[in-house]
């Protein structure tokens, strides 16, 4: 049986050094202990390119101005796949990317960007340019749902790309099924050998169904509920062990809200979760979540981590290396923020940084890992442990949903972050 979630701890995330602007309809996503963002719209169109460390709340900007980087996009996708992140859509100049395939990879661990014509065999089918769309990564590909095709409108396209053969085809349902049809601006994401849709436009209008694609069988069913969220656009969904967490959006007429809900995929229900007292959730729209963590992992993604003849454990875990133990909410009822530093003097371009300049130049400085844990390291790092101790710091971070940017800007000049974590009954 599904535990219920108690209430949640919002906590907004400080900045040091270098930080990208504020903005939405941007995209981020997870790779190892860092996340991605890419472009989206501030004061104007942007088309910058980060890495934010999770560890040491650091960020770091990447070359997004060379040859094989997208332009300015907003309402794009960005997901991760062994090492490459594809980015797809939301390209502006309508009449230029009719002539392209609006796709681009970049290699996280080199921090180059790769020309997507050298990769795959060339195919006469292909999406064309959109915004608004969906993409999740299911096994060896990448799903991509509708999405606002200019002049078109609102689209009900289905696109699998075949991340081995780089070959994309058109998904269809069972002969007269029908599906969420044309929609953007909803949440998708993927729960086993299903993706779950919510919401979004069709059109002007708004929708508050709920859908699921079974990558198996090849067909949508509704899914019912006599509770939940309203109809919401621009709002987001992640995973979160056996449910779907749902946060943020709104109305195209009305205000930004900050409801978090969690849709439990055994017993099939929705629930809305509070927050804690004096712990204000912001309220957003056209934002960015992302999970850390283990129980925010996909089960095949989970899979994909762990050391092979040695189920559960990761590669390469040292004796050294332990688990970080994320207690929200302690048996005394307190909760303790306690801070996990780091003292390396290693450089950052020794410890795998980029080589466009950056960041190679910056040493790494005692820095801070700030989550609610109990205990962390008792011992210092050596040079010896730290490149290994990062490789593996992705597969014991402590659970945390991280929100980035988002409608209304804020009034400081670096990107809006809160984190947060949940505390299980």
């Amino acid at each position: 049986m599904s535990r219920r979630s108690g209430p949640c701890l919002w906590t907004s995330i400080p900045h040091s050094g270098p930080v990208p602007c504020d903005r939405f309809k941007h995209s981020c996503c997870v790779h190892r202990d860092s996340v991605y963002l890419l472009g989206g719209r501030g004061k104007s169109l942007l088309n910058d390119f980060w890495k934010y460390n999770v560890v040491r709340n650091e960020w770091t900007e990447l070359d997004c101005n060379c040859d094989g980087a997208p332009e300015e996009v907003e309402e794009h996708s960005m997901v991760a796949y062994q090492g490459l992140l594809y980015v797809f859509g939301g390209m502006i100049d309508s009449g230029y990317s009719g002539k392209k395939t609006p796709l681009w990879l970049h290699d996280a661990d080199k921090e180059q960007w790769l020309c997507w014509q050298e990769k795959s065999t060339y195919s006469q089918v292909v999406p064309s340019n959109r915004k608004g769309h969906s993409a999740v990564v299911f096994e060896s590909a990448m799903y991509v749902y509708g999405g606002y095709i200019d002049i078109k409108g609102s689209s009900q396209e289905f696109w699998k790309l075949d991340f081995d053969t780089g070959t994309w085809s058109l998904q269809s349902p069972r002969h007269g099924e029908t599906g969420p049809g044309p929609r953007h601006g909803h949440s998708a994401m993927t729960h086993t050998d299903c993706m779950y849709l919510f919401g979004g436009l069709t059109g002007l209008r708004e929708q508050g169904d709920f859908w699921k694609w079974s990558f198996s069988t090849h067909s949508w069913t509704s899914i019912k509920s006599l509770s939940g969220p309203s109809k919401l656009v621009g709002h987001s969904a992640v995973v979160y062990k056996d449910s779907m967490l749902l946060f943020g959006g709104g109305g195209t007429q009305s205000s930004p809200r900050n409801n978090v809900w969690r849709f439990s995929f055994l017993t099939q229900s929705w629930e809305r979760l509070a927050a804690l007292t004096d712990s204000s959730p912001p309220c957003k729209s056209h934002h960015c979540s992302v999970g850390l963590g283990p129980s925010y992992q996909p089960l095949a993604q989970t899979a994909g981590l762990m050391g092979e003849g040695q189920p559960g454990r990761p590669r390469n875990m040292g004796a050294r290396l332990r688990p970080f133990k994320n207690r929200c909410f302690p048996a005394e009822g307190s909760i303790e923020m306690e801070t996990f530093c780091i003292k390396n003097q290693r450089n950052f371009a020794q410890y795998g940084g980029s080589s466009n300049g950056h960041a190679g130049k910056k040493a790494l400085k005692e820095t801070c890992l700030t989550f609610e844990n109990q205990e962390a390291f008792s011992t210092e790092w050596t040079c010896e442990d730290s490149f290994d101790a990062e490789e593996n710091m992705a597969l014991h971070l402590p659970d945390l949903l991280l929100v980035m940017g988002g409608r209304p800007l804020g009034g400081h000049s670096g990107i809006s972050m809160w984190q947060l974590t949940l505390g299980d009954l």
